[in-house]
């Protein structure tokens, strides 16, 4: 398989499951080095908690975070060994992805990558507990009518919510204080959603709760060193590539902006890209793909089965 052009999406947290990355790590010494290589440098062992869990150790965003993009590198480094002509011409990641995807690029080194995620999710969770919030899904409103939701909610009540992720047409998150999301919730079913689902997360990602993380996260992102990226990345915050001086400025941003990926599978597209392939655990990013633009090939690979079909000719 050599489709062109072609582009490789990474999954952000909600991916992680116990069990992730056991049985490519079995088949494979390439992605096992990736999972020492994880455990080496978080000085515990992170594979032990990927494959074998307890799951609610797994599930603490300040593990899940570098669990999906060491499983999403090991798969990748097993693409790289044993399917060298799949080359990528764009990349993109949903949320904690987008390190994924800047790594795979070249524009970031894996160990700073692993250890700038862990931290990510150490101040996400810090924050959370400093500023309560959640999280919900709505559907099937569109981004306009919940931008006006939010601010109607917000105004309400006089503390923040607002569109967190543009996952596809008819399928949007919201986050925010307790208070306003629960405002902004109601307010949305009487605007016409037919489905409105409080997510089982205690952090309001992607909002304004977030500014605390993203201040501290910036220095953090000061001390890496980062290069140009091989291929390019489509940032969440403009569903444009990334450029080099900017990269910092995006993960910084990315902690309180919403995540476009509508319109980031919507550039692919416009870019002539007709292959998407998800690099990672699950297949939540193919799926997403499908829904905003059903002329797109979708493929999800993160296990050794989903390597085999890669390989089919």
């Amino acid at each position: 398989m050599n489709p062109a052009p072609l582009a490789f999406l990474f999954p952000g947290q909600g991916s992680q499951f116990v069990g992730m990355g056991r049985d490519i790590a079995e088949a494979y010494p390439e992605a096992r080095s990736v999972f020492a290589q994880a455990d080496d440098v978080l000085g515990f062992a992170l594979s032990r908690l990927c494959f074998a869990g307890p799951e609610a150790e797994l599930m603490d965003t300040v593990n899940a975070q570098p669990a999906i993009l060491t499983h999403s590198l090991a798969v990748l480094r097993v693409i790289d060994k044993v399917a060298p002509e799949v080359k990528p011409a764009l990349m993109a990641g949903h949320s904690l992805g987008e390190f994924s995807a800047l790594v795979a690029a070249g524009s970031l080194k894996f160990e700073d990558a692993v250890q700038l995620v862990r931290e990510r999710g150490r101040l996400m969770k810090d924050a959370g507990q400093a500023n309560p919030g959640g999280m919900a899904a709505v559907m099937p409103l569109g981004r306009d009518v919940l931008d006006e939701v939010c601010q109607e909610a917000s105004a309400l009540v006089g503390k923040p919510v607002q569109v967190a992720n543009d996952n596809s047409p008819g399928q949007i998150v919201i986050s925010g204080d307790n208070a306003a999301l629960e405002k902004a919730m109601e307010l949305a079913k009487a605007r016409g959603a037919k489905r409105v689902i409080r997510l089982q997360v205690s952090i309001a990602a992607h909002s304004q709760l977030m500014k605390m993380a993203a201040r501290s996260f910036r220095g953090e992102l000061d001390a890496i060193s980062f290069a140009s990226p091989q291929v390019p990345v489509i940032g969440n915050v403009y569903a444009r590539p990334i450029q080099l001086g900017d990269v910092r400025d995006e993960l910084e941003a990315q902690l309180t902006s919403p995540v476009r990926w509508t319109e980031s599978v919507q550039y692919l597209a416009q870019q002539g890209i007709t292959t998407c392939i998800e690099i990672g655990p699950k297949d939540v990013l193919a799926g997403l793909v499908r829904r905003i633009d059903a002329s797109l090939t979708a493929m999800s690979v993160g296990d050794p089965q989903g390597i085999d079909l890669l390989l089919k000719p």
